[in-house]
């Protein structure tokens, strides 16, 4: 075996090693916060009616479980999410492409978008639930429009970072608008879209619990409120833990697909 090959093996295995280390160390300050938690919770360090503990979220898991409730409400919230995720990127990513077809519409509509991306969105929530009542459809919107705003900028962004001069090299063999589209612009800006799928997850999360907490009667935002109102906080921190574990989940995804288009670059 030459020298070069064993110096890549043993590359490899530092590699591996260090990831090893990095998942291990995740994995022991989780534990170490949740027994901490739960020490401090019964020593009564902390008051565990205000910050519940690990014992008494799982005892709510399991009611909740035992009642039927539980997979209704994440299956619920998930939905949702995926929903306005998807909308978001897609109809974000659709502004973005015209915008950048018409760079009239772009400097025309530039100040609005900014405005828009400055307007807390919740406040047009009292607005969205007259539209549209008070369901499932205003909080499929709410997470929309949080999202929406960030794709396009972001897109946008994306598309006027294109080296100008291999546009103008497609431009010159007589390439088309819609093929300098699709052969040069959307290819280069893959990674800008994977950029804004990321920023989509954290937000299509945020902008479903607004809307849950202000019209849903089912869902994990309405478990928080709904805890909250009762003073059943262990059902908060409950459906919060929940919520964290999904919202890594949804990104872990977003990151295997970026993995996958780097393996295949």
């Amino acid at each position: 075996m030459s020298n070069n090959s064993i110096e890549h093996k043993n590359y490899i295995e530092k590699v591996k090693r260090r990831k090893r280390k990095i998942i291990i160390t995740q994995i022991l300050i989780l534990i170490i916060f949740f027994a901490w938690w739960e020490i401090s919770g019964d020593l009564k360090i902390v008051d565990p009616f205000l910050t519940s503990t690990p014992s008494r979220m799982l005892k709510t898991l399991v009611k909740l479980y035992n009642q039927g409730d539980l997979f209704k409400h994440i299956l619920i919230t998930c939905g949702e999410t995926i929903l306005g995720f998807s909308l978001g990127t897609f109809l974000g990513t659709l502004i973005a492409i015209l915008l950048w077809w018409s760079d009239f519409v772009a400097k025309v509509l530039d100040p609005y978008i900014v405005v828009l991306n400055a307007l807390p969105k919740v406040a047009l929530a009292p607005i969205i639930i007259f539209w549209v009542g008070n369901g499932i459809g205003a909080i499929i919107i709410i997470a929309l429009l949080i999202s929406i705003i960030v794709t396009i900028i972001t897109v946008l962004n994306g598309f006027k970072s294109v080296d100008e001069d291999k546009i103008k090299l497609l431009k010159t063999f007589g390439a088309t608008k819609f093929q300098i589209l699709t052969h040069l612009i959307i290819p280069a800006s893959i990674p800008t879209l994977i950029s804004a799928l990321k920023i989509n997850v954290g937000l299509s999360w945020v902008g479903v619990i607004m809307g849950e907490f202000l019209v849903a009667k089912e869902g994990l935002g309405f478990l928080i409120i709904f805890g909250g109102q009762i003073s059943q906080l262990d059902m908060v921190m409950m459906s919060i833990i929940i919520l964290a574990i999904l919202a890594f989940l949804m990104y872990k995804c977003v990151a295997i697909l970026e993995k996958r288009y780097r393996t295949f670059e």
